[in-house]
């Protein structure tokens, strides 16, 4: 029952995000989905709660609904339509509300799978491919890929975060080399050195070949 539940909320999700743009697209779901499967072999977190969330996480993300409530009802709505237990409902709605970035001022999971799958998404948002994603979602929001004279914004409010003039680059350092620190799981640390370090040896030739020097 349980595999059934997670087949049809895959191909709910693939068709929803299929075109989308922005870097929460399918793709991103899928690579979601399989670090989540991954780290919570490892910390021995319960399965389907993890792959669900992971599945269901960017349905009620603001960029995609509209509102995060809206997003949220749409997220109980489907669960409840392929008749998942309520327990489960609860909790899946507790990690996906919780977990994302909003400019550094979410809350602490409560739960090793929101562990895992917050781990999961962040994960996705560093290394080869969040870099990618970024330079994608700042192409889709018409930011510029840098300009020296936007400065770096130390501390912001979620509508801040949101909403205020930006740059790629900036996002290296606003969120992307933050992430590293507020990994919850042992395994998703150790994952996160790795893709940090291509970050930093990015941004250290980005910058060689921004002044011409390289």
């Amino acid at each position: 029952m349980k595999e059934q539940m997670m087949k049809q909320t895959e191909k709910f999700v693939k068709d929803k995000l299929r075109n989308e743009s922005s870097g929460h697209d399918w793709y991103h779901i899928y690579r979601v989905k399989n670090l989540a499967l991954n780290i919570a072999e490892k910390e021995n977190a319960d399965h389907f709660v993890c792959v669900m969330a992971a599945l269901l996480h960017d349905i009620a993300d603001e960029k995609i609904a509209g509102t995060e409530e809206e997003g949220l009802k749409e997220v109980k709505q489907w669960l409840e339509s392929i008749s998942v237990e309520k327990s489960y409902i609860t909790h899946i709605l507790s990690i996906i509300s919780t977990m994302s970035f909003k400019g550094g001022n979410g809350k602490e999971m409560d739960s090793i799978e929101g562990k895992v799958v917050q781990d999961a998404d962040r994960l996705d948002a560093i290394g080869a491919i969040g870099i990618g994603r970024t330079f994608a979602y700042s192409g889709a929001k018409g930011q510029l890929m840098y300009d020296p004279e936007i400065p770096v914004r130390e501390t912001m409010t979620k509508e801040q975060y949101r909403n205020e003039r930006s740059t790629a680059i900036n996002h290296f350092y606003e969120k992307l080399l933050k992430l590293k620190h507020g990994m919850n799981t042992p395994y998703a640390k150790k994952l996160a050195d790795d893709r940090h370090a291509f970050l930093e040896n990015f941004l250290e030739q980005f910058f060689e070949e921004w002044e011409g020097r390289k």
